[in-house]
Order: C-alpha cells, then sequence, then structure tokens
C-alpha cells in the first residue's frame, strides 16, 4: 500500500492542473504493471490527505475540479502572493518590447527582417522573447538560407489583454513623436538685443 501512495503522491505532484481519479487509475496501474481496484487508489488519496493535513506541512491534498491537486494551505497565501508579485514586475526590455512589436505588426518575420529595421542585433530579445512564450518559430522561410519566422503565441494576446491580432491598434492610430531636441524658450526667456 505504501509503494501505491508514493506513485500516487509523485503523479499529482508532478501533475500542472487537478488530476482526475480515473487518470490517476490509468497511470498508476501502467507504471506498476498491476490491476488496480478504484477503493485502494481512494484509501490511498485518503491516507495522503490525512498526512498533508499535519501542521508540518505547507501544502495539503485538495479534491478539486474533479481531480486531486497539491495546494499550499492558507496560511502560506501571503508568502506566494509576494513571491508572484516579485516574478511578475520583472518587465520587458525596451529591445524586446521594441522587438515584440515588430513581430506582432509584421508577422511572419525572419530574425534578419527585425535586425534589418532596428538596425541592432535581435539575438538577446528573441531569446527572451522565446523565453517568455511571448513569440514562438512557426517555420522557415523560401528565401535564401531559409531563416526561421517568427510570430506572437495565445500568451502574447493573454498579456496584451486582446483576443486577436486585428484587435492591436493601427499605427496611425499613435500619436506622432515630435522630432525635437531640447525645449523651446519660454517667451518671457527670449534673448532682448541689448543683451546680444
Amino acid at each position: 500500500m505504501e509503494l501505491l501512495k508514493q506513485q500516487i503522491e509523485a503523479l499529482i505532484f508532478a501533475a500542472p492542473q487537478p488530476i482526475p481519479l480515473a487518470e490517476i487509475k490509468a497511470v498508476v496501474e501502467e507504471a506498476l504493471q498491476n490491476e488496480l481496484q478504484e477503493t485502494d487508489i481512494l484509501q490511498a488519496l485518503d491516507q495522503t490527505r490525512a498526512q498533508f493535513a499535519s501542521d508540518i506541512y505547507p501544502f495539503e491534498l485538495v479534491e478539486i475540479a474533479g481531480g486531486y491537486q497539491f495546494l499550499t494551505k492558507g496560511a502560506y497565501h501571503n508568502l506566494i502572493a509576494i513571491h508572484l508579485k516579485q516574478t511578475t514586475k520583472k518587465r520587458l526590455s525596451q529591445a524586446a518590447l521594441e522587438t515584440l512589436a515588430l513581430i506582432a505588426y509584421k508577422q511572419p518575420v525572419s530574425k534578419s527582417e527585425l535586425e534589418e529595421i532596428r538596425g541592432v542585433s535581435c539575438d538577446y530579445a528573441l531569446h527572451k522573447l522565446l523565453e517568455k512564450e511571448l513569440v514562438m518559430i512557426i517555420g522557415r522561410s523560401d528565401g535564401p538560407g531559409r531563416p526561421l519566422l517568427y510570430a506572437t503565441t495565445e500568451k502574447f494576446m493573454d498579456y496584451m489583454g486582446i483576443r486577436s491580432l486585428t484587435d492591436l491598434p493601427k499605427v496611425k492610430e499613435f500619436a506622432p513623436v515630435e522630432n525635437t531636441v531640447g525645449e523651446a524658450p519660454a517667451a518671457e526667456e527670449s534673448v532682448s538685443p541689448q543683451e546680444s
């Protein structure tokens, strides 16, 4: 019974979302090469739930969303919230934002096209965007050297709060940036003829 319990705990721990009883049964049966009774699995789940209910553990086994999942106990929610707040504060660099904007508007686009527009190497920015799953490689161009083509992902749309790429603002909707250096002097600051 202890081996069964350990197998179930490892499976639930590794699952990215709540794992249903039927899936637990199918996976553990295949792993142990043995047919199991549902009552044995439920008993192992009850033992696991009782074990992790103890105050020495910061997490517990919970039946949620039609399956089983390990969740942090309420006493630790503030700690987890601080961690999430700190990790989500990491913003994209200006170079990554510029590269992401170009990909969003020009996709599918190759790295060489991005570098031609930006005038600098996009290696690091592309690496970060791929790592954050905001862009993906969607294939290769038919051009010389068959370069990789990049496009935005569903996660990009979630990040930007849009349903589809047609929801992106049109380029003409952006306010023009004045191309001046410094500030114009105020009227009272103008130089009088006597001072020159």
